[in-house]
């Protein structure tokens, strides 16, 4: 999984809310990457940041600080803090250095979509001329049709529709007054595609592939069960052919049965596709079985990262052994010998003076600590 392409890559995220005087650090100084077609899992308890990184990324909200980079070009960037550091600063040297961050970030994000519709116009223009060289007759004519509706649509795709998001809840992110064929076929619609035909037929592969029926593209949310209604939300996320996938929790509001044929669906879309998928979750067991990486949330931070066999048996962070014990098994005598581990970040860490940064411990394994835990780590690592 190292030697794979980064799609996406997140440096120091912040998303800070302000309400008054109070600023709530929903992500603090966040950072990860994820390589094409892996499962990356992000975890943690209710409140902790997860979806926030999540929509984040997917630019529904303007990032307070921190970079997010998708397939090497900068989607966001946040110019908050500099500009409130610009305001306060009284050396001309460096607030020259901040207008130029703040302007290169602007521009960075202002032009994304353009340099990403390039490089498809490019790969477009040679893909159909090769093909209209061969081409005689009418053959030819329908080349030609074709290679020009391909060119509207690259000169129309922007760099983040090919990050699609699957929301946690599934009745709340779909219109009630709109039907399945009109929430899914939504986003092809906004990119400009206007033959009716073609719309149908993509709307009802998208439905057959999530393990629905054509007859059900004409009905409203109300009429579908929960699991119904997160298909739909994974119909309407594949169908724009995305390379990046963001789950957020879909599994969280369903029954057991129904989630593992969720879970499935997605594990067959990853392969079909070559998808790959930020899966955010607080059940830990749902996350081992389908995430190669797993990245741990506490309180806005990211407290331990490692690949998915790694983490559960080497769980170094304090608050990973604490999720990690509450994991139930149908075994009623483990159960009876289980023992919930209690994390009181004011007991376990003394920050006052050694401040903590996120370390590599072993290979790909990183974790939150401070000079004293770092060196108390690697001893027990050492002593193994």
């Amino acid at each position: 999984m190292s030697n794979q392409e980064t799609l996406l890559r997140v440096e120091h995220l912040c998303q800070y809310f302000k309400a008054g005087n109070y600023v709530t650090k929903a992500v603090d100084d966040v950072s990860f990457e994820i390589k094409k077609g892996e499962v990356f899992g992000l975890v943690g308890e209710s409140g902790c940041g997860k979806t926030t990184t999540g929509r984040s990324i997917i630019k529904l909200y303007n990032i307070t600080s921190g970079d997010v980079y998708f397939k090497g070009v900068r989607i966001c960037a946040g110019t908050q803090k500099l500009k409130e550091e610009l305001k306060a600063c009284k050396d001309p040297q460096r607030a020259q250095e901040l207008k130029k961050q703040i302007a290169d970030a602007k521009n960075d994000q202002k032009n994304c979509d353009k340099m990403y519709s390039a490089k498809l116009q490019e790969e477009t223009k040679a893909k159909y001329e090769a093909l209209l060289a061969k081409a005689t007759g009418e053959e030819k004519t329908k080349l030609q049709a074709e290679y020009k509706d391909a060119m509207r649509k690259a000169r129309n795709t922007r760099l983040v529709t090919q990050i699609q998001m699957i929301f946690q809840d599934p009745i709340a992110s779909l219109d009630p007054r709109m039907t399945v064929r009109e929430t899914i076929s939504e986003g092809l619609v906004i990119q400009g595609e206007r033959d009716k035909n073609v719309i149908d037929e993509k709307v009802y592969e998208m439905l057959e592939l999530v393990g629905l029926v054509r007859e059900h593209a004409s009905r409203y949310p109300h009429e579908f069960s929960g699991g119904q209604r997160q298909r739909i939300g994974v119909a309407r996320s594949i169908i724009m052919n995305p390379e990046l996938i963001i789950a957020d929790e879909p599994v969280s509001a369903l029954d057991v049965s129904v989630q593992a044929q969720v879970i499935n669906l997605l594990n067959d879309l990853r392969d079909r596709f070559g998808l790959t998928i930020l899966f955010i979750a607080h059940d830990l067991s749902v996350v081992k079985y389908f995430s190669d990486r797993i990245g741990v949330m506490y309180y806005g931070k990211m407290v331990e990262l490692a690949d998915s066999d790694e983490l559960f048996a080497y769980p170094l962070h304090p608050y990973t052994r604490s999720l990690l014990s509450a994991i139930p098994l149908p075994d009623p005598i483990y159960e009876k010998a289980r023992k919930r581990i209690t994390y009181n970040p004011l007991a376990e860490h003394d920050y006052s003076v050694d401040k903590p940064s996120f370390r590599e411990v072993r290979p790909g394994h990183f974790v939150q600590c401070n000079e004293a835990e770092y060196k108390a780590i690697m001893e027990k690592l050492n002593g193994k």
